[in-house]
């Protein structure tokens, strides 16, 4: 029993880790793809396309006081993971008449901690 416990104490804590990394690998994404045209965190400002805050359960094209393209308004993408990372890996096919003017991001890893850095952020900027 108490193997038992040691083990399921290092699994877990290993899932922390891991998650940990990911934020921090998916934060360096978003600086390396995102951060030219968006921005993230507290104090996030529109930019070239509009804040990224929030985006997990955020419906596509309706972040307040953005311009957004009618493809965008109309998608009828609802944010989530398999929604992010169908889009992300080519936003111009997944969404036809977006500005979203980017090749996308094909490395399944790098879209996952991608993924992870944004959902943890609230509509505010704050770590969930």
């Amino acid at each position: 029993m108490r193997t038992l416990v040691l083990v399921a104490t290092f699994v877990i804590a290993s899932t922390g880790a891991g998650l940990a990394q990911d934020v921090a690998a998916g934060e360096a994404s978003f600086k390396k793809w995102c951060l030219p045209c968006h921005d993230a965190g507290e104090g996030a400002k529109i930019k070239l396309g509009p804040p990224l805050n929030g985006l997990e359960g955020r419906a596509a094209g309706t972040y307040p006081g953005f311009n957004y393209s009618d493809a965008n308004k109309s998608s009828g993408i609802t944010w989530k993971d398999d929604t992010f990372h169908e889009y992300i890996k080519n936003p111009m096919q997944k969404m036809p008449g977006t500005r979203m003017a980017f090749a996308g991001v094909k490395d399944d890893k790098e879209v996952d901690s991608l993924w992870a850095y944004l959902k943890q952020l609230d509509a505010e900027g704050k770590k969930k």
